[in-house]
């Protein structure tokens, strides 16, 4: 090994080693978010698919938790924190292979300063977990593959094994089909010789094999889960709205850190005029692994609302571009120096992870929100990671009353009528007590629970129940349960406090004696 490799090496052995510090502490001390105890659900109730996205995502959650022996929050999220950490080594190989250890380090220094990278990949448990590494490990043997001759044996392994981990990918998340699509094209434009040869068709055929599950499941669920993304995603009869454009470029923006993505568009626009020195080949691979991804979600968010998250595995196939471009500037500089730009943008993940840890335990920037009783706290997002151990312990002091004072039947069980923050009670009010939670209402708002009401033993009759809702989005059982509950009643109000204030509150009802079973979602007329 040079001396160069070994210098950049040892840097990068520096950078995972405090990044996976950093994003395990956070891990553990963090509460989990509205997407992540719903994800949660997928490894207590494991399936074919689910509603939402397809297995890889609760099967990460079995595998790193033991089945779920451990399920604090830190084991919960230790995929995340494990693959996010290969996924710098993963990152850094690619850089190297398309440059040198140089390009690599900082190709792994703009990975680890993404929003999405570090913290919505590496420390939170979302389907972009699985999904993000399989995309990496795929991006680099298409890199290596894609171009060269598929006459040699053994670029007819690997081949196949970009099948195997594409399929792997696609069972995280839909959108790694995109993943295909550039390989086509790819495979279409620059390098027809593969159509010839036996190992692109194989590795489709295990692409798909490993695909099945999804298949299955749908099919025996009505096609569900692909109606529901296709309504999300369809433009027919909506009208073009700028705001939903603004608002989805301003998510990658902030997503993808705006130093980041500032670059990413010049290296982007430099790489299209041929002015960054990359073979041509490997080029037009990021591209076609990016920009396709990209431009059609940005084309939906002129007519519907999109997230953007859903861009972000092509957004981060094109980092590499900005890391050779920094790696030409470095060059003609200190060549053992790291570029300005790429510090700026490290320093501004640090700033942002600080502030953000500050703000969700201590509240040190007043957020403007109502002084209304009921809506305390509405207009401060980090009061979603916030406060679900405090409502435990007050909660689990009601229920303890209410049986003492036999107001309440054993038995009784959550309710909800969303799949958040239901979820969120589920995992830290409801499951350390053994009580049962369902959700009453339309497919679309209760989610995975329409099959949890089934597999908890449906409803019965005269069942008794509690609903919490918080002031961070208020809503009165009433207007959702009031037909199906002889009575409905206030409980008891619980008080959050963070940094010596009351910074929300959660409000506990008691829904008495089930009258009438509500609707299956499941079942169509």
């Amino acid at each position: 090994m040079s001396t160069s490799n070994q210098f950049w090496r040892q840097k990068l052995y520096w950078l995972v080693l405090i990044s996976l510090m950093v994003r395990a502490f956070l891990g553990a001390t963090l509460d989990l978010g509205n997407d992540e105890v719903y994800y949660r659900l997928y490894a207590v109730y494991p399936d074919w698919s689910h509603f939402d996205h397809p297995l890889l995502v609760g099967l990460s959650i079995q595998l790193f938790s033991f089945n779920l022996f451990f399920e604090s929050e830190l084991f919960l999220r230790m995929s995340s924190i494990i693959l996010g950490t290969l996924n710098l080594f993963i990152v850094f190989e690619i850089g190297k292979d398309l440059k040198n250890s140089r390009t690599g380090f900082f190709a792994a220094l703009l990975y680890t300063s993404s929003i999405y990278s570090f913290v919505i990949t590496g420390i939170f448990i979302l389907p972009d977990t699985p999904q993000q590494f399989f995309w990496l490990l795929s991006l680099r043997l298409m890199l290596k593959t894609l171009p060269s001759c598929p006459n040699i044996k053994s670029n007819g392994s690997n081949m196949i094994w970009l099948g195997i981990l594409i399929g792997f990918g696609i069972i995280s998340k839909y959108t790694s089909v995109f993943l295909w699509i550039a390989s086509v094209l790819f495979i279409l434009i620059y390098n027809r010789d593969w159509l010839k040869r036996k190992w692109l068709y194989i590795s489709l055929l295990f692409t798909f094999i490993i695909s099945l599950p999804i298949l299955i499941w749908n099919i025996q669920n009505e096609f569900i889960s692909f109606t529901f993304h296709g309504e999300r995603v369809g433009v027919l009869g909506y009208s073009l709205n700028l705001n939903y454009l603004l608002t989805e470029l301003l998510g990658e923006l902030l997503y993808n850190n705006p130093v980041n993505y500032i670059l990413i568009i010049i290296a982007t626009v430099l790489a299209i005029r041929g002015s960054i020195s990359l073979k041509k080949q490997h080029k037009q691979i990021l591209l076609l692994a990016s920009l396709p991804l990209i431009l059609l979600f940005i084309v939906f968010s002129l007519f519907r609302p999109t997230l953007p998250h859903w861009t972000a595995p092509g957004v981060t196939s094109l980092i590499f571009l900005v890391a050779v471009w920094m790696n030409e500037i470095s060059h003609r500089n200190d060549k053992h120096r790291v570029p300005w730009p790429i510090k700026l943008s490290v320093a501004l993940l640090s700033l942002i992870v600080v502030m953000g840890y500050l703000q969700v335990n201590y509240g040190i920037v007043k957020i403007n929100s109502s002084e209304e009783y009921h809506q305390i706290g509405n207009s401060d997002p980090s009061l979603d990671l916030f406060g679900y151990e405090q409502i435990a312990d007050n909660f689990n002091r009601i229920v303890e009353r209410d049986k003492n004072n036999g107001v309440i039947k054993q038995g009784a069980v959550m309710l909800g009528s969303n799949w958040f923050p239901l979820a969120n009670f589920d995992y830290y009010v409801a499951s350390p007590i053994n009580m049962k939670s369902y959700g009453i209402g339309s497919l679309e708002r209760i989610h995975k629970y329409a099959w949890i009401n089934n597999i908890n033993g449906g409803f019965e009759k005269g069942m008794d129940a509690y609903y919490i809702t918080d002031s961070r989005e208020y809503h009165e059982p009433y207007e959702y349960f009031s037909d199906y509950f002889e009575t409905i009643d206030r409980a008891d109000t619980i008080q959050i406090i963070r940094g010596g204030e009351v910074a929300k509150r959660a409000f506990v009802f008691r829904l008495k004696n089930l009258q009438t079973i509500p609707d299956n979602p499941l079942i169509r007329e």
